[in-house]
């Protein structure tokens, strides 16, 4: 059987590959994605749906400062859809002095890369959000921050990029991927034969196995963030929350329903299944009551979890291969790449047809977890 031929293999359906895919397309790029199971289904579309520049690790700021300018503003002009993308703000709270201390550093260190953040302290909390309960001592606000359903957004990136004439396969699972003079050479287990001039690894929890192929190993672990969601209630918490430590993040919906997350399911990515774990879901409402005490009496209606890559250095890898020509990667978002996935996937689309980016993406580089000599 002859192979199909392409100018650009993305492996993974998720944010990144599906945006990657999008770009590549938009600009008359030739390109085949492969999703093993369905676009968008595992942590790109299962996740908590915060759409921030608050509070990440200060590498990661100007690429969510971008992406919110260039991706989530313009969401429907590039997807087709809102994604019910809502700027509510985002607040991220400290219990203690020792966190105030860290969320007055981030707001400083923040400025200087251009974003602007409130710090507020001790009563002015309540005065402002008065749903608080007095655990709170201080806490830093980003306005223009806010959420979006993942449920939504995810799958969207991939009809847009095949309605921009990308060719997108779902239930395609890669078996064997290697290099092949030139290019790259992808069979799948259903049978189907791929050649492509450039690779782009977007797989997610299952990218690091990929990178190890080509010699560029990445200290990674799996993880399952679980989610929780409530019956819904008045609405009356409006910005998306957080706490320095990680303990609980939460946000309310229009329709009055509070989504929050914490603490870990279980996954397995050899048989790609994952289930939640009790105890997490009792101890992220414990916070959840502790932090907004009129929560308390909310039913909680679905718990759920699903399978993401986190690196031991908890941001993402993002670029070019450093030992194979062609190939580009795009994974290990740790938990925390809803937002920046799609942009993850522009700047990849850059790299591969300018050769450059205008983000700084060099903290991202596959070949900081290279063995030192």
């Amino acid at each position: 059987m002859s192979a199909l031929a392409t100018e650009v293999c993305v492996i993974g359906g998720g944010l990144a590959g599906a945006s990657t895919a999008l770009h590549l397309a938009r600009r008359s790029v030739p390109v085949v994605l492969l999703e093993k199971g369905l676009a968008g289904a595992q942590a790109s579309g299962v996740n908590f749906g915060g759409v921030r520049q608050n509070g990440r690790h200060l590498a990661e700021v100007p690429l969510a400062m971008r992406s919110r300018r260039e991706i989530w503003d313009n969401l429907p002009a590039l997807i087709g859809v809102d994604g019910e993308f809502t700027v509510t703000g985002h607040l991220r709270l400290a219990r203690t002095e020792a966190d105030a201390r860290v969320l007055e550093t981030f707001s400083a260190e923040a400025a200087k890369l251009g974003l602007a953040t409130d710090m507020v302290r001790g009563q002015a909390l309540r005065e402002r959000w008065p749903w608080l309960s007095g655990v709170p001592v201080a806490g830093c606000f980003c306005p223009n921050d806010g959420h979006a359903n993942p449920r939504l957004v995810a799958p969207a990136f991939a009809r847009a990029a095949r309605a921009a004439c990308a060719e997108v396969r779902e239930g395609e699972e890669a078996s064997a991927i290697e290099r092949d003079g030139a290019g790259f050479r992808v069979a799948t287990r259903s049978g189907l034969e791929l050649k492509a001039r450039v690779l782009v690894n977007a797989a997610g929890a299952w990218g690091a196995g990929l990178a190890a192929r080509f010699g560029e190993p990445v200290t990674m672990h799996t993880i399952a963030p679980q989610m929780i969601v409530t019956e819904p209630a008045p609405h009356r918490v409006a910005p998306v929350l957080g706490i320095v430590g990680g303990a609980i993040y939460l946000r309310q919906i229009a329709r009055g329903n509070v989504i929050f997350g914490g603490g870990d399911g279980i996954a397995d990515t050899a048989t790609t299944r994952h289930h939640v774990v009790p105890d997490a879901t009792i101890d992220a409402a414990a916070v959840a009551h502790e932090l907004i005490p009129h929560l308390r009496h909310l039913m909680i209606i679905r718990v759920w979890t699903g399978i993401e890559g986190e690196t031991d250095d908890l941001i993402p890898v993002i670029g070019a291969s450093r030992t194979t020509p062609g190939l580009f990667h795009a994974f290990g978002f740790s938990g925390h790449g809803f937002q920046l996935g799609p942009m993850a996937g522009k700047i990849l689309a850059e790299l591969i047809l300018d050769g450059a980016t205008p983000s700084p993406i060099a903290p991202f580089a596959i070949g900081r977890f290279a063995p030192r000599s």
